[in-house]
């Protein structure tokens, strides 16, 4: 697995997360 690869699932993972934070938690933002 090339660092591109790892960074750009990072990213997906971290937007994921984020979303479902938002959904979960919606009155935090």
């Amino acid at each position: 697995m090339s660092a591109v690869s790892v960074v750009l699932l990072l990213l997906v993972l971290a937007l994921v997360g984020y979303l479902l934070t938002a959904l979960l938690d919606p009155e935090r933002f």
